[in-house]
């Protein structure tokens, strides 16, 4: 009788896993409104905006990190600046606060997720829907900051996806979502938005652009997986704390990995893999972002863990992502695809 539970478990299972890939997945417009975001945190007890079924899409808005005030003491023009994030800003105050200081679009329940999965966020698009960012000054080297000076306001030119810094200085524009995680385990509390940790969060990795695909452990059931801290362009490190900051829109399919187990966050490009570690001493971060990579390839690449190792240091780049996100430095490990080649 055993047996046949076990096998009639299994049966179910399985009807379940083609019953999800069966359907074309739904497409889920989230807006960024008082009632559908959190104002710092990640938190196993946040209520759920939206549910939606694994391999589903959400068509989701997120606000920069700023509020009115400080737009307009920068110089924007009331009419430029988002009524959400005036609407936001207003209505969440207090204990409704913190400890972080992002608006964050979610949480999202996706279905079947439990403690021990992994969350897949693959992102299918990415849109500048303000024509304007900001940048700061502070992070990990403030004294060269003028004092009192005002955030940098900077154009966005989204037909040439660039902006000016400063004349004959042009950025390239290459938006991602600094913030994207899913909720602590419950014994965590409510977790600050600012350091980036297991869960995913603020990891401010420059290369999770549309065309990747982020994995993360999941801690709690439905995953509560949220988003924000809009960046149009970053260097590695976020020297200053901040990168061109902004609003952005856009479409990210959300899939619950049961056939996968993960300590850290990965991820993938269409040219790398990425293994990412964090940690309030630097030193422990890299080893642990260069260790992830050496089981990685160990698990998938049937490699050694020696040959693993080797590789890591003949073709890997192991890169500082952020320095200012305290109390957690975060390092990733990018290997490129291409050494890969079919036998």
């Amino acid at each position: 009788m055993k047996t046949y539970l076990i096998a009639c478990s299994g049966i179910v299972a399985f009807a379940a896993a083609l019953a999800a890939y069966a359907h074309p997945p739904k497409t889920h417009r989230l807006e960024a409104t008082p009632a559908t975001v959190v104002y710092g945190y990640y938190w196993s007890e946040a209520k759920p905006v939206l549910r939606i079924d694994s391999g589903d899409i959400i068509d989701v808005d997120t606000l920069l990190t700023n509020t009115p005030e400080g737009l307009a003491r920068a110089g924007v023009a009331d009419e430029k600046i988002q009524a959400s994030l005036k609407n936001i800003v207003a209505a969440l105050t207090g204990d409704r606060r913190g400890p972080g200081g992002h608006i964050l679009t979610g949480p999202v329940y996706v279905e079947g997720a439990e403690a021990g999965d992994v969350l897949e966020v693959k992102v299918l698009s990415i849109d500048l829907p303000i024509d304007y960012g900001y940048n700061g000054c502070k992070g990990f080297l403030p004294e060269n900051c003028e004092q009192d000076a005002p955030i940098r306001m900077l154009a966005l030119d989204r037909g040439k996806m660039t902006a000016e810094f400063a004349p004959g200085i042009v950025i390239p524009l290459r938006p991602f979502y600094g913030s994207m995680g899913v909720a602590p385990a419950p014994e965590a509390g409510r977790v600050s938005s600012n350091p980036p940790g297991r869960h995913a969060g603020n990891l401010d990795n420059r290369e999770l652009v549309v065309g990747s695909t982020l994995y993360i452990p999941v801690f709690a059931r439905g995953a509560l997986f949220e988003i924000g801290d809009g960046h149009a362009a970053q260097g590695d490190g976020e020297v200053d704390q901040t990168a061109i900051e902004t609003s952005l829109r856009g479409r990210l399919q959300l899939t619950v990995r049961k056939d996968m187990k993960l300590t850290w966050p990965r991820a993938e490009t269409a040219t790398d893999f990425i293994s990412m570690a964090t940690d309030p001493d630097l030193t422990v971060a890299t080893k642990g972002a260069i260790q992830e990579m050496v089981d990685f390839l160990a698990a998938e690449k049937k490699l050694t863990r020696h040959q693993a190792y080797q590789l890591v240091s003949l073709a890997g780049h192991v890169v500082v992502t952020q320095l200012v996100d305290k109390p957690n430095y975060g390092i990733h490990v990018k290997l490129p695809k291409s050494i890969f080649v079919a036998k």
